[in-house]
């Protein structure tokens, strides 16, 4: 496809309309994303310490960033968790099938 004939959905930041090459079944995570990045740009506008779409931009980006580490650390510990459950759960079996 040409950039001339690629689908693209309208977003809006800050009240700034964006045109986005985005393909149709992606449009709707698009959106859901815009709308979360809008309501962190929203925050960031309103304690009208950093000024600039670009800066807002920044930080909420920075801040998104860091929520998605944090997340993603939560999960590796809770994957480590299931994997020690599991193996001790497996261990149990295994006493119990030797007892019988």
């Amino acid at each position: 496809m040409t950039d001339a004939t690629r689908p693209t959905t309208e977003i809006t930041l800050l009240g700034r309309s964006y045109v986005i090459a985005c393909p149709p079944e992606q449009e709707d995570e698009l959106n859901r994303a815009a709308r979360y990045l809008d309501r962190a740009m929203h925050g960031i506008h309103s304690r009208g310490k950093v000024l600039g779409a670009e800066k807002i931009a920044i930080m909420a980006a920075l801040n998104i960033t860091h929520e998605l580490l944090h997340a993603i650390e939560e999960r590796r510990e809770d994957e480590a968790s299931l994997s020690r459950l599991n193996a001790r759960l497996g261990q149990a079996l295994n006493d119990v099938e030797k007892g019988r």
